[in-house]
């Protein structure tokens, strides 16, 4: 019955966050280049009466990019989201949102004032009413329209500069499965010319910032359209699993009893349609996917090529990757060796770090193992699965931030593929965040991992600790100057010894002419210190 309820859920829709903000996607905006909607709180652009926010000019990262994508100005994704919009709103404080309506993760209250730390929770842990809840607003997000965004259907040339808008609605889910299509497409490069080697999601240092933001967008409209301010995404933990457990008509859809691709009748998910599969179609077509339905979830797990993925990750494969030091390394794509974020992306060898697109480990190794949906990268978000298991990689990411506790310079800032340097922003996301923003502790974007919660800190120990990372982080060179340091006080009080000796031995043969003779019986002989 909950979910049957759930289904017919009327809602009122507040802003959120996501792609082509409704009142932008217009004539007039796209011709200004401008997208600075007015916050309802007070009718002004970005809520500016009220110091929320005001319109300002984008700035671009000028830092080098990387040798991959040898083109310019030829993808509307290049210096996102400059090719639409060169002006903004720029949110103040704890503000965010495409018209500054909205709090940062992690704030919450009127003004934004409020902390907030919510848990991802492992999805068998939930109780049988929380886990059919979450079913219930995976289906409702799946047949609820977006209130706030619409999809770009054609390329800024196709919309003739602005001046003849291509854009469409969508529902609350498709609209993320869109944008993974979105950030993840091959460039169209006319005729029946594509460039393949682009992706700004993924096989780079910002696939793990990207999705973190993905993943907490999505909560966030989840939370919204159902009104469940405490709503946060469960993880699968799928490390040394046998097979697919969620996989079930309990949990995520079972296998359909004729055909072993399609999903189980029995699971609301099997009456899902797919959207953005046919991406050698849009090539052909020089087009972008326009969210038509394009038939249903497939999903046969385990019957995958097992030369390529013989088995699920194991607990020793996760742990070998979090011991390594490195975020990133070398070409900083999908060769790179020793990189955290490349072997946990899948395309380093788990258990040597050294790069191997024959293979797929870690998180490439799920969607392998999938064997439908989710094994196509653009369309992958289709199936619900994605969401549990990119919850539980992020997971990880977290535990390698935790154990390391790297400073924000440790993510490339120059010459990373395009999309991907530390001040670029990330597409196609609206509004703005950069992907060094979400390089930083998960609590601090106000959610955390039942499995990784640690004992609250006492107010001595939370003033404490910012100091000792200090130290920490600048340990070496503490080390080096109080060695410089013992050495030359050492040479110091060796010529202050030297210097003693030699006074004390010659000061019979120097005194006596220093002074007047007859005053000579009257010295007295003091210590020279």
């Amino acid at each position: 019955m909950l979910l049957f309820a759930m289904g017919f859920l009327i809602v009122i829709l507040q802003p959120s966050t996501g792609q082509f903000p409704r009142p932008c996607a217009n004539t007039q905006s796209l011709l200004r280049k401008e997208c600075c909607p007015p916050w309802d709180g007070d009718g002004s652009p970005c809520g500016e009466l009220s110091s929320r926010g005001s319109c300002q000019n984008i700035l671009l990262s000028q830092a080098p990019l990387g040798p991959q994508f040898p083109f310019s100005g030829v993808d509307d994704r290049e210096d996102w989201p400059s090719v639409f919009y060169n002006r903004t709103c720029k949110c103040e404080g704890n503000f965010m949102g495409f018209n500054c309506g909205e709090c940062k993760f992690g704030f919450s209250g009127p003004n934004c004032t409020e902390r907030q730390l919510r848990t991802r929770r492992n999805i068998f842990q939930l109780t049988t009413s929380e886990k059919d809840k979450f079913l219930a607003y995976l289906n409702l997000a799946k047949n609820t329209p977006n209130q706030d965004y619409v999809i770009a259907t054609g390329t800024y040339a196709q919309m003739n500069n602005g001046s003849n808008p291509m854009f469409k609605n969508i529902n609350v889910y498709d609209l993320f499965v869109w944008m993974h299509y979105y950030a993840s497409r091959d460039t169209l490069l006319g005729g029946s010319n594509v460039w393949r080697d682009i992706d700004f999601a993924h096989e780079a240092p910002g696939f793990l910032p990207w999705h973190r933001v993905f993943l907490l967008m999505w909560e966030r409209e989840i939370q919204k359209i159902t009104g469940d301010e405490n709503f946060t995404i469960p993880y699968w933990d799928w490390r040394d699993a046998e097979d697919c457990v969620v996989c079930t008509d309990e949990y995520m859809g079972g296998r359909h009893p004729t055909n072993p691709n399609l999903l189980s009748p029995a699971s609301f998910f099997s009456s899902w349609q797919v959207i953005c599969t046919r991406s050698e179609e849009y090539n052909s077509q020089q087009a972008l996917c326009n969210a038509t339905g394009e038939g249903p979830i497939l999903r046969n797990p385990g019957n995958n090529d097992k030369s390529r993925t013989p088995r699920l990750p194991s607990s020793a494969e996760v742990e070998f990757c979090l011991s390594l030091t490195q975020y990133e390394s070398g070409s900083m794509d999908k060769m790179a060796n020793y990189s955290f974020r490349n072997t946990l992306e899948g395309f380093a060898d788990p258990r040597t770090a050294i790069s191997n697109i024959s293979q797929s480990g870690l998180h490439n190794a799920l969607h392998i193992y999938m064997n439908g949906s989710m094994s196509q990268v653009q369309g992958s978000a289709n199936d619900p699965v994605f969401v549990l298991h990119h919850a539980f990689v992020d997971s990880i990411f977290e535990q390698w931030l935790r154990r390391h506790r790297p400073m924000l310079e440790v993510y490339p800032a120059a010459n990373a593929p395009i999309g991907h340097n530390r001040e670029n922003y990330m597409v196609p996301y609206f509004p703005l965040f950069r992907n060094g923003e979400f390089f930083k502790p998960s609590r601090e974007l106000g959610y955390d991992y039942e499995y990784l919660q640690e004992p609250e800190l006492n107010s001595f120990q939370e003033f404490i600790i910012p100091y000792i990372e200090q130290a920490r982080q600048i340990w070496a060179w503490l080390v080096g100057a109080a060695v410089i340091g013992g050495i030359v006080t050492a040479l110091l009080k060796g010529l202050i010894l030297a210097c003693r000796k030699k006074r004390n031995r010659t000061s019979s043969e120097i005194q006596p002419l220093l002074i007047e003779s007859e005053d000579y019986n009257n010295i007295s002989y003091q210590s020279n210190f």
